[in-house]
């Protein structure tokens, strides 16, 4: 089996942030639950130039200018962002492979909500592993769903903290370091319209009379029975697709050395820690940042390495879930490869 590698990362954050009291104040909740429950302090929010795409070109140059690559090597290009992007029916990846000069890559979008990154480092390593000719992948996008939230909604609470933000990471064949191992993924559809933004598609195209409405917006359509169904077996998929992407990479939970977790509220995130037995300081809560979507674990393992929580052959995992609903986790072993990678 060949080996497949983080070369780099490269995250785009835009300058203009929301604090906790700006949404306590248009929530109408108290700013100590925004801060102390749905655990944001402040978040980045997106500025006029800040559009979907574009952020994760920003960040694509920051990865390929961190790893010194040429982009003519970069065989593929994957874009891993939000398909709220400058244009509907558009293929960002394509346009991100002509910004960044890969002109020697073909391209495609992939979207699995805030699910996307992992499950496209998967498809990534199998697509190295089964073509010959795919040696260096970039993947990258933005993401900006905060246009989304109405904070006078209580039903999508859960949701305030979205945010906005790009990120990239390449990957290369034959790198021997920062070996990308195993990786699991959980479906289920039974909650595949629990979330939605209800006008804008084929059931219910946009009219004036529903943008009047913010019918455009996120919504929960059955809040109380969609927590009752959800919220222990969304716990639950998350801790297994940890343990099973460990079992595939020949780990335990006793071996993680750092998680890289997306952005939820405080108590989540600490039960998932609880759970594996992973101390506390062994992840970063991104309550300074919010929920970049897809793109929070990228930014995780940045902060992690630029604040020397990293240290070779240290077990990380990347675990996530996204609205539809999905749940998965990778496993990166850092720094040199191991014998047998």
């Amino acid at each position: 089996m060949q080996s497949v590698g983080i070369v780099s990362t490269g995250i785009y954050l835009p300058e203009k942030r929301m604090l906790s009291h700006e949404i306590a104040e248009q929530a109408g909740i108290p700013v100590e639950v925004v801060e102390q429950k749905m655990g944001i302090k402040e978040k980045r929010i997106p500025t006029n130039d800040d559009h979907t795409g574009e952020m994760g070109v920003r960040a694509a140059r920051k990865a390929l200018e961190k790893a010194n690559i040429d982009p003519k090597a970069i065989d593929l290009v994957i874009y891993i962002g939000e398909e709220h992007k400058e244009y509907p029916l558009w293929t960002a990846g394509i346009k991100l492979q002509h910004e960044v000069g890969a002109v020697n890559a073909w391209a495609f979008d992939t979207a699995l909500r805030c699910g996307t990154t992992i499950m496209a480092l998967k498809i990534a390593k199998d697509m190295m592993t089964a073509d010959e000719e795919i040696k260096t992948v970039l993947l990258a996008g933005g993401y900006r769903n905060v246009d989304f939230i109405n904070y006078q909604n209580p039903r999508t609470r859960f949701m305030f903290n979205l945010g906005a933000g790009g990120g990239a990471v390449i990957l290369q064949k034959d790198y021997k370091k920062n070996a990308l191992l195993g990786s699991h993924l959980i479906t289920d559809g039974a909650f595949s319209e629990d979330v939605v933004v209800t006008t804008g598609g084929t059931k219910n195209p946009i009219t004036t009379e529903s943008l009047n409405a913010g019918l455009y917006q996120l919504d929960v359509l059955d809040p109380s029975g969609m927590k009752q169904r959800l919220e222990q077996k969304s716990m639950d998929n998350f801790i297994t697709c940890i343990e099973k992407a460990l079992e595939k990479s020949g780990y335990t939970k006793d071996d993680i050395d750092y998680v890289a977790m997306l952005h939820m509220k405080r108590s989540a995130h600490l039960y998932i820690l609880d759970e594996l037995g992973v101390d506390h300081d062994k992840s970063i809560y991104l309550e300074n940042y919010g929920h970049i979507g897809q793109i929070d674990q990228l930014l995780s393992l940045e902060l992690a390495e630029q604040q020397g929580k990293l240290k070779a052959g240290d077990i990380i995992v990347f675990v996530s879930a996204g609205i539809g609903y999905a749940w998965g986790a990778n496993v990166i072993q850092w720094g040199e490869n191991r014998e047998g990678l």
